[in-house]
C-alpha cells in the first residue's frame, strides 16, 4: 500500500457510456475538485516547510538550539521560543484560514446536485459523485457538472445554447449540436440507459476551443468535434433539457486544467529580507569572531591576574575554548539586530493593509454588491512595484455591450446629437426613440437623430433600404411571448446592436424559416425569399444574404470590413465612397467599430445559373471550399455603397481614465485576449492604449517563425531608425550587419510605438530562439496587444517578462482562460461580481471592475510599499543601534559577553517599548493624501525602482544604526568617567550605567520615529509618548521594594532606576546623547527638502501652503483628433451560422435572457495636478506647483 505507482499519462482517453466498471479499469479521476493546498494530514509538515523557507525563521530556530545550553547563554530561552512559536502561529493561523475558505467553496461545488441516469433511472446525484462515462441531465439555466459529450436535447436537431461567461467572460450564447444519431435518443430513458457508445478522444487538455474524438456506435464511426462538447463551468439557456455523456470529469476537465496549481508567492520584500539575514548572521559571525579573538587574548594577557584578584582557586582556564564559548555568547547575544518580532509586526502590517484594501468604500461596487477583496495578506507591498499588467479585454476591459452610435447613409452622417451631453439630455425628454411600429417592442436604441426621424418619414429610399439591410442580413434568431414583446438571440453583440437599431427605425426583424424572413416595415409585415446565405468567416471578412422581395426583385444585401466592401463597389459609387471613407475615419478616430453596407441588383437569369454553379460546387469532393469561395467573390461584386454604421464597444466605466493614469505612472499595459486582432485593435484605440499619435504600431502577423523573425527584425529597424533620426545616431548597422538594441534602451527611445501580434504569430514568437527579439521589441513598445491567444500562451508571456526582465508583473481577467496567467504573475487580480468567479477564486486579490486597479496600485499598493519600506529602514536601524552597544561594551568587559542592559529590558525592548509606534507608523503613515497619489501617478514610480529599500538603504540604515550605538555608549561612557554625583557619590555603577543608556536609547528611538512619521492621528501619539511612559512605568517597578520582594534573585537592583533618575547630570546626559544622535538626521533632511526636494516633498509643501486658497479646477477641452486607420467590424469569433440557419435546424427557440440594458456614456475629467505631472517621468517643476490644491 506504501508503493503507490503514478498512474502514467494519458495518450487518448476510451470511454464506454453507462459502463463504470469497464471505465474504473483505466483510473479517471472522479468529478471531486481540489483548489485548497492542504489537509489535516498535509497541513503542518507543508506549512512548517513553506515558514522554514524564511530565512530568518531557520535562523531563529538554530538561536533558540543555542540558548539551550547553559555554557553559552547569557540570556533565557523564552527570550526567543515565545515569538518564534507566536510568528509561526499567527502565519499558520492565516494560511489555515485562507485554506479553511478554498475547502468551503470546494466542498460548496462539490456538493451540487446533479440528474445521473444509473442503473436504469434518473437519480439525484452530488457532483463529487459522478463518474466518467455517465449519462447526466440538464436543465435550463444550470450548470453544467463535467464535460460532456451532447446526446440529445429539447431543441430541434439535438441544438443547445450554452453560456461561456465562467470560461472566457462572454456572456452571449453559442450553440452546440448533438451527432443525428444520438438527438434520436430524444428524452426516453430506456433508449438512453441501453446506449453504450465507446467514444476514442483526446487526452485531458486545457485547448477550451478544441476536441478531437470519434464515437463508435452500432458498427458505425462518428467524427466529434468542438462543436458537440459542452464543458464544465458553462450555464444551459433557452433549452428546456439536454443529455450529455461524461467524457472528462473534476481535475481533467478543461476547466480545471486551465486553473493550475496554487504556487506560493512572496515578496520582492521578502526576498530581499532572506539575503539580507544572511548577511546579517555573516556580519554577526565576523563580529563574534573578533570578539571571541578579543576575549581569547584578554584571557592569557589579564586573565590570570583577575582570577588572583577574585581568589579564583579553580584550575587555569584554556583560552581557547572560553574564545569559543565567547564566540557563541556573543551569537545569542547580538542576535537582536534580526528580532523575530520583527516577522510578527510584517504579518500584522500586512494582515491590517488587507482589511484597509476589503474596507475601501470606493472599490465597492453597488451594481453587483460586489467590494474588493485581498484573497492574500502577503503581498501588499508588491502591489507598490508593478511594472507591467496583463489585462484580458472581454469583460475585463469592456462590458461586452455593443451600442450602436451613429451612421453615414447616402453621404449623411446620422446621430451627431449624441456628442453633447446636455443636448442629448433634451432630445431624451423631448422627443421618443425612432419608432414606427404601433405594437412597438421593449428595446430601445440609445440613438436619436431628428433628421433621420424625417428622412424615414419622407420615404427616403437610400435610408429605407439601409434599415431594411440591417434587419435582413444576420444570423439573429427572434422569440416573441404571448404579450408581443420581441427578443433576439445573437451570436455575436455586434449583430445584436444592429439589428436592435433596424428596429427602432422602424424595420423590425420578426421571424425566419430556412426560406423566408420576415420583417415589418414601418408596420407593414414584409415576407423576403431567402435565395442564399454567404456567410462570414475570417478570411472574407462579409457576409452577405440574397433575397426576392414581394414585387418579385432579387437583391443581393452584404456588410463586412470596408476595406474588403471597397474593393467590391460598381464604379458609379466613387464618389460616394470618398465620402463615406471620411466618415469612417471620423468613427475610427472616435473608438467605434465600423461596418460597411452595400447591395446588388441581380437579374433573375443571372442568379439562376449562378446558383446552379453553387450546387454543383456544394456537392463537389475535391476543392468544394475554394470553388465556393470563388463563386462568393463573383457574385459579390459590382456593389452599391448605402453607408456605414458605427457600433460601441461598451467599455467598463473608468477604464480610459485608469489606464491613462496607469500609464503615467510608467506602468506598460499589454492587452492577451482570445478575440481576433480587429475587435482587439479596436478596444486599443477606444481605451486610447493605441493612438493616432504614436509613431508606428507594429503587426506581426507571420505564418511561420521565419517569417516572425524577419517582422520583428523589420519593426527593430523601423523603431531604431525613428529613433536614431532624433538622436543623430545612436546605433549604427550597414547591410547584412546584425541589429543590436543594445544602444537604444528605454529611457532614451524617442516617441511612442504599440505592437500588435496575432495569435499563431505568437505562439513562433514564443520559441526560444526568437521569444529574445520578441520580448526585447515589445518591452520597448509602450503597448502590446497580443490577439487570439490560448490561455497557455497566456501564461508563457507572463512567465518571459517575469523571467528576463526581472520585472514585478501583474494579471488581471475575469474568466477561467485567465486563471494560468493570473497565477503566473506576481500578482494576479481577479474581476468579480459576473458570473464567472473563476478568475476571482484563483486570483490574489479581486473586485468588480477594472477601473479599481487604479485605487488599488496607486494608493493601496503605493502606501502599503512606502508604509513597510518606511517601517524596516526603522527597525533596522534602531535594532542596530540597540544590539552594537553590546559590541563596544566587549571591549570594557573583558570580552565577557556580558550584556549592557538588564536581561528584563532587552527581552521588552521590541517586544513592550517601540513595538506599538513602529507598528503604527507601518499601518497608518502615508506621504501624500489618497486623492493627491491618484491625481499625481508618478509617486508611483520609486517602487517600481526600487528606491525606497534596498540594500543601498540597508546599509545606510546600518551605518545610522552604528553611529547612533557609538553615541549612545562613549557619551554616557564619557560623562560618567571619574564623574561623582550631587551627593558626592559616585554613578559610575554597572546599573546606573545600564539605565542612563537605556533611557537613552528610548528616547533617541521615540524621537527618531517622531521625525519619521508623515501622517499623524491619534493613534501615533498614543503610542508613541504611551510607550516613552510605559518604560519608566516598568523601569521603578522592577526597582521597587515590592518586586524584590516577590522576586529577590530576579530584580536584585532595588532604588537603582530612582537614584540615578534623580541626578541632573544623569538627565543632561540623556539630553546630550539625544541630541548627538539624532541632530545629523535633521541637518541631512533640512538641506535635502531645501536643496533636493523629491517630488513627494515638493507635494507636500504646497499642500500645506494652499491650505487656506484654493484655486478653482478648470477642465482642458478634450479634442477629436483625425484618423486614417480603418476600424474593423467585430462578427462572431468563430466562422458564422449560416448554415445553421439555411438547414432550418434550430427554428425551434426558446425564451432567452433579457438583453443588456445600455449603459451612459462616459466622459473624461481632468486632474488638478495634470499640469503638476504632465507625462510619465517628468520632474516636478517649482513654477507650476501653486495650481496645486490641497485634498481634504
Amino acid at each position: 500500500m506504501f508503493c503507490y505507482r503514478r498512474k502514467p499519462p494519458e495518450v487518448e482517453r476510451i470511454v464506454k457510456a453507462n459502463d463504470r466498471e469497464y471505465n474504473e479499469t483505466f483510473q479517471y479521476v472522479d468529478n471531486r475538485i481540489h483548489t485548497s493546498k492542504y489537509n489535516f494530514l498535509t497541513f503542518l509538515p507543508i506549512n512548517l516547510f513553506e515558514q522554514f523557507q524564511r530565512v530568518a525563521n531557520a535562523y531563529f530556530l538554530f538561536l533558540l538550539i543555542l540558548q539551550l545550553i547553559p555554557e553559552i547563554s547569557s540570556l533565557s530561552w523564552f527570550t526567543t521560543i515565545v515569538p518564534l512559536v507566536l510568528v509561526i502561529t499567527m502565519t499558520a493561523g492565516k494560511d489555515a484560514t485562507d485554506d479553511y475558505f478554498r475547502h468551503k467553496s470546494d466542498n460548496q461545488v462539490n456538493n451540487r446536485q446533479s440528474e445521473v441516469l444509473i442503473d436504469g433511472k434518473l437519480q439525484n446525484e452530488k457532483w463529487m459523485n459522478v463518474k466518467v462515462g455517465d449519462i447526466i441531465k440538464l436543465e435550463n439555466n444550470q450548470f453544467v457538472a463535467a464535460d460532456l459529450l451532447l446526446l440529445s436535447s429539447s431543441e430541434p436537431h439535438g441544438l443547445c445554447y450554452i453560456e461561456t461567461a465562467e470560461l472566457d467572460g462572454e456572456t452571449n450564447l453559442k450553440v452546440r449540436h448533438a451527432l443525428s444519431v444520438t438527438s434520436e435518443l430524444g428524452a426516453d430513458i430506456s433508449r438512453l440507459a441501453s446506449f453504450d457508445g465507446t467514444v476514442v478522444c483526446e487526452a485531458p487538455n486545457n485547448k477550451l476551443d478544441k476536441f478531437t474524438g470519434v464515437l463508435s456506435w452500432k458498427d458505425s464511426k462518428h467524427l466529434l468535434s468542438n462543436q458537440m462538447i459542452i464543458l464544465r463551468g458553462c450555464v444551459l439557456r433557452n433549452t428546456s433539457w439536454c443529455f450529455g455523456m461524461v467524457i472528462f470529469a473534476g481535475p481533467d476537465t478543461k476547466l480545471m486544467q486551465n486553473s493550475g496549481k496554487t504556487k506560493f508567492k512572496r515578496t520582492s520584500i521578502d526576498r530581499l529580507m532572506n539575503t539580507l539575514v544572511l548577511w546579517i548572521f555573516g556580519f554577526l559571525v565576523c563580529l563574534g569572531i573578533i570578539l571571541a579573538i578579543g576575549n581569547l587574548i584578554w584571557e592569557k594577557k589579564v586573565g590570570d591576574q583577575f582570577r588572583t584578584f577574585v581568589f579564583w582557586n579553580k584550575e587555569e582556564k584554556n583560552s581557547v575554548f572560553s574564545g569559543f564559548l565567547t564566540f557563541w555568547s556573543y551569537i545569542i547575544i547580538l542576535n537582536t539586530v534580526v528580532p523575530i518580532s520583527l516577522y510578527v509586526s510584517m504579518e500584522v502590517i500586512r494582515l491590517v493593509h488587507s482589511y484597509f484594501i476589503n474596507w475601501d468604500r470606493k472599490m465597492y461596487y453597488p451594481g453587483k454588491a460586489a467590494p474588493a477583496e485581498a484573497r492574500t495578506t502577503t503581498l501588499n507591498e508588491e502591489l507598490g512595484q508593478i511594472e507591467y499588467v496583463f489585462s484580458d479585454k472581454t469583460g475585463t476591459l469592456t462590458q461586452n455591450i455593443m451600442t450602436f452610435k451613429k451612421c453615414s447613409i447616402n453621404g449623411k452622417i446620422y446621430g451627431e446629437e449624441h456628442d453633447d451631453p446636455v443636448q442629448k439630455r433634451e432630445i431624451t425628454k423631448k422627443t421618443k426613440s425612432v419608432d414606427f411600429s404601433e405594437k412597438s417592442p421593449a428595446e430601445r436604441s440609445q440613438f436619436f437623430d431628428l433628421r433621420l426621424l424625417e428622412s424615414i418619414k419622407l420615404g427616403d429610399p437610400t435610408v429605407h433600404e439601409f434599415f431594411r439591410l440591417l434587419a435582413l442580413c444576420h444570423t439573429v434568431m427572434s422569440e416573441e411571448d404571448s404579450s408581443g414583446n420581441l427578443t433576439y438571440q445573437v451570436q455575436s453583440p455586434d449583430e445584436g446592436a444592429l439589428v436592435t437599431a433596424a428596429k427602432s427605425c422602424g424595420f423590425i426583424f420578426k421571424s425566419r424559416t430556412p426560406e423566408t424572413i420576415t420583417i415589418e416595415e414601418l408596420g407593414t409585415l414584409v415576407t423576403y425569399q431567402l435565395l442564399a446565405f454567404l456567410d462570414f468567416n475570417n478570411v472574407r471578412k462579409r457576409m452577405s444574404i440574397i433575397v426576392r422581395n414581394p414585387a418579385g426583385q432579387i437583391k443581393l444585401y452584404s456588410k463586412g470590413a470596408d476595406t474588403i466592401l471597397f474593393e467590391r463597389l460598381h464604379p458609379s459609387s466613387k464618389d460616394l465612397l470618398s465620402v463615406t471613407s471620411d466618415h469612417l475615419s471620423e468613427f475610427a478616430g472616435e473608438g467605434l467599430r465600423t461596418l460597411a453596407i452595400a447591395y446588388r441588383d441581380l437579374e433573375d437569369k443571372y442568379f439562376k445559373e449562378w446558383h446552379k454553379m453553387l450546387q454543383v460546387a456544394s456537392a463537389a469532393s475535391h476543392e468544394r471550399d475554394e470553388q465556393i469561395s470563388a463563386l462568393y467573390e463573383e457574385i459579390e461584386r459590382d456593389l452599391m455603397l448605402l453607408g456605414a454604421t458605427a457600433v460601441e464597444d461598451k467599455l467598463q466605466e473608468g477604464v480610459i481614465e485608469t489606464i491613462a493614469s496607469l500609464s503615467l505612472a510608467n506602468i506598460k499595459i499589454w492587452v492577451l485576449t482570445g478575440d481576433k486582432q480587429e475587435t482587439a485593435v479596436n478596444i486599443g484605440y477606444a481605451c486610447n492604449m493605441l493612438t493616432e499619435d504614436m509613431n508606428d504600431v507594429f503587426v506581426i502577423a507571420g505564418n511561420s517563425v521565419e517569417e516572425v523573425r524577419e517582422e520583428l527584425r523589420k519593426a527593430k529597424e523601423s523603431l531604431v531608425g525613428q529613433s536614431n533620426s532624433v538622436l543623430d545616431g545612436h546605433a549604427v548597422y550597414g547591410q547584412g550587419q546584425k541589429l543590436e538594441l543594445a544602444s537604444l534602451g528605454e529611457d532614451t527611445l524617442t516617441g511612442d510605438y504599440a505592437l500588435v501580434v496575432n495569435g499563431h504569430s505568437l505562439a513562433h514568437a514564443l520559441e526560444s530562439d526568437v521569444k529574445h527579439d520578441f520580448l526585447e521589441l515589445a518591452c520597448l513598445c509602450k503597448a502590446v496587444v497580443c490577439c487570439r491567444t490560448t490561455p497557455l500562451q497566456k501564461a508563457q508571456v507572463v512567465e518571459l517578462v517575469k523571467k528576463h526582465r526581472n520585472a514585478v508583473t501583474l494579471a488581471i481577467g475575469d474568466g477561467a482562460n485567465d486563471v494560468s496567467m493570473i497565477k503566473s504573475a506576481h500578482i494576479g487580480v481577479g474581476i468579480s461580481g459576473q458570473e464567472g468567479l473563476q478568475a476571482a477564486l484563483a486570483s490574489d486579490y479581486s473586485f468588480a471592475q477594472f477601473r479599481y486597479l487604479q485605487r488599488l496600485l496607486l494608493i493601496h499598493g503605493r502606501w502599503s510599499y512606502f508604509r513597510m519600506c518606511k517601517f524596516l529602514r526603522y527597525f533596522f536601524y534602531k535594532n542596530f543601534a540597540f544590539t552594537l552597544v553590546h559590541c563596544w561594551f566587549g571591549f570594557f568587559c573583558g570580552f565577557s559577553a556580558q550584556t549592557v542592559y538588564d536581561q528584563w529590558f532587552i527581552t521588552l525592548f521590541n517586544i513592550v517599548y517601540t513595538s506599538l509606534p513602529v507598528l503604527a507608523m507601518g499601518i497608518f503613515d502615508q506621504d501624500v493624501s489618497d486623492q493627491n497619489s491618484m491625481d499625481c501617478p508618478q509617486l508611483y514610480e520609486p517602487g517600481q525602482l526600487n528606491i525606497l529599500f534596498n540594500k543601498r538603504k540597508f546599509f545606510i540604515c546600518v551605518a545610522h544604526g552604528v553611529y547612533t550605538s557609538l553615541a549612545l555608549f562613549f557619551i554616557p561612557y564619557g560623562a560618567f568617567y571619574n564623574a561623582a554625583g550631587e551627593d558626592g557619590q559616585h554613578v559610575a555603577d554597572y546599573q546606573s550605567f545600564a539605565v542612563t543608556m537605556a533611557t537613552s536609547l528610548i528616547f533617541v528611538v521615540s524621537v527618531q520615529i517622531a521625525l519619521d512619521t508623515s501622517y499623524w492621528t491619534v493613534i501615533n501619539h498614543v503610542f508613541i509618548w504611551g510607550s516613552i511612559a510605559t518604560y519608566f512605568f516598568i523601569l521603578f517597578t522592577m526597582h521597587s521594594n515590592g518586586i524584590f520582594g516577590m522576586f529577590p534573585n530576579q530584580f536584585p537592583f532595588v532604588g537603582n532606576a530612582w537614584h540615578s533618575l534623580s541626578q541632573k547630570c544623569i538627565w543632561l546626559v540623556i539630553l546630550l546623547t539625544t541630541v548627538a544622535s539624532v541632530m545629523p538626521v535633521v541637518v541631512f533632511r533640512f538641506l535635502k527638502i531645501n536643496l533636493c526636494p523629491s517630488r513627494t516633498d515638493q507635494i507636500r509643501r504646497w499642500q500645506k501652503a494652499q491650505k487656506k486658497a484654493r484655486p478653482v479646477q478648470r477642465q482642458r477641452p478634450q479634442s477629436r483628433r483625425s484618423s486614417s486607420r480603418r476600424s474593423g467590424y467585430a462578427f462572431a469569433h468563430q466562422e458564422g451560422y449560416g448554415e445553421l440557419i439555411t438547414s432550418g435546424k434550430n427554428m425551434r427557440a426558446r425564451n432567452p435572457p433579457p438583453t443588456s440594458r445600455l449603459e451612459k456614456p462616459l466622459y473624461n475629467s481632468t486632474s488638478w495636478l495634470e499640469n503638476l505631472c504632465p507625462h510619465s517621468g517628468a520632474k516636478l517643476q517649482v513654477d507650476v506647483l501653486p495650481g496645486m490644491v490641497e485634498h481634504v
